[in-house]
C-alpha cells in the first residue's frame, strides 16, 4: 500500500488493477474476468461517457465526464492486465502502439506532408491505413481482393455499423448523384413498407413470410435514413440518442402532469389507464411546451 500511495496518475491505476488481478491477494471478481466477459462493460462505459459529454455541455459541469472517462480507461487497463497475465502485452505496449500509429498517420504534423484542412487529413489517414493493412497481409494478392467494406466492426450498434458501411461505399464512388435522388430513395422505402402493410391489412393475418418482408422493408428504411443523415454529416447514433432522451423528458413531464390531476391514492398506471387519445395528445402538448421552456 505504501508503494501505491506514492504512485500518481496512470501509474497508480495500473498498479491498482494489477493488485486486483493478483492471484493470491486479488479480487475474486476481477480474477474471474476474461476479455469476452468484459465486452458488455466496455460498451456500457463507452455509452455512459458519451452521455456524460452531453450532460457536461448542458450543465457546464465536467465532474460526471471526468468520472465516466475514468471508467472507460479502467476497461483499457483491465484488458491490458489480462493480456499481461497471459504473457501477451501490457498497458505500456498499448500506449506505445497507439502513439506510433498516431505519429505514422499524421505526417502533416510529424513529417513533411502538407494538409491544410480536415478533409485532406481524413483522406491521407485512410490511404496510410490501407497501406498498413496491405503490409500486414500474408498473401499479397489478398490485399487486392480485400473488400472495400473490410474493417467495419460487426459488433457495433446497428446504426453505427450502417453509417460506417455507407461511408466506405461512398468513398469509392457508390453515392446518390443528388440530395433529391437520395430523398426519393428514402421515400420509396416508406412506400414499399406501406405496400407490405396493405397486404397484411387485406388478409387480416400476418404470416412468417409477411413478417420477414416487413422486417426487411423496415431495415431498408433505417439504412436509407442513415444515408440521409450521413449526407448532412449527422451521426444517426447520436441523433437517435438525443431524440430518445428528449422523448424521455417529455414523457416524464406528462407523468408529473397526470399525477397532479390523479385521484387521491391512485397510482400512475391506474391514472394512465383512464386516458384516451385526445387526453394523451393534450398532455403531450403541455409536456412539450413545459420541457421546451425549461431548456
Amino acid at each position: 500500500m505504501e508503494q501505491l500511495s506514492q504512485a500518481q496518475g496512470i501509474e497508480k491505476l495500473v498498479q491498482v488493477v494489477a493488485r486486483l488481478r493478483d492471484p493470491v491477494a486479488g479480487c475474486p471478481w476481477d480474477l474471474k474476468q476474461t476479455h469476452q466477459s468484459l465486452k458488455p462493460y466496455m460498451l456500457e462505459e463507452a455509452y455512459e461517457a458519451v452521455e456524460a459529454i452531453d450532460e457536461a455541455q448542458a450543465t457546464q459541469n465536467p465532474a460526471t465526464l471526468k468520472e465516466e472517462l475514468g471508467d472507460v480507461l479502467l476497461q483499457v487497463v483491465l484488458h491490458s492486465q489480462l493480456a499481461k497475465d497471459a504473457g501477451q502485452f501490457d498497458f505500456e505496449a498499448v500506449c506505445d502502439t497507439i502513439s506510433e500509429k498516431l505519429v505514422r498517420r499524421h505526417p502533416h504534423v510529424f513529417g513533411e506532408v502538407e494538409a491544410h484542412d480536415a478533409d485532406t487529413v481524413v483522406t491521407n489517414w485512410e490511404a496510410i491505413k490501407k497501406a498498413e493493412k496491405a503490409q500486414t497481409q500474408e498473401d499479397p494478392e489478398s490485399a487486392v481482393l480485400q473488400s472495400v467494406l473490410h474493417g467495419v466492426a460487426k459488433s457495433q450498434p446497428a446504426l453505427s455499423r450502417a453509417l460506417d458501411t455507407s461511408k466506405k461505399a461512398v468513398k469509392v464512388g457508390f453515392e446518390w448523384p443528388s440530395l433529391e435522388s437520395l430523398w426519393e430513395c428514402v421515400m420509396s422505402e416508406y412506400e414499399e413498407f406501406r405496400a407490405e402493410i396493405h397486404e397484411i391489412e387485406e388478409s387480416q393475418t400476418i404470416s412468417a413470410e409477411q413478417f420477414e418482408g416487413l422486417e426487411s422493408e423496415m431495415g431498408d428504411i433505417f439504412f436509407a435514413s442513415v444515408n440521409l443523415a450521413r449526407h448532412f454529416k449527422i451521426d444517426p447514433e447520436v441523433a437517435l440518442t438525443k431524440a430518445t432522451a428528449k422523448f424521455t423528458k417529455r414523457f416524464q413531464a406528462m407523468e408529473r402532469l397526470i399525477m397532479d390531476s390523479a385521484k387521491p391514492g391512485q397510482t400512475l398506471e391506474a391514472a394512465m389507464a383512464e386516458l384516451d387519445f385526445e387526453a394523451w395528445d393534450n398532455l403531450w402538448r403541455q409536456a412539450k411546451a413545459q420541457v421546451n421552456q425549461d431548456i
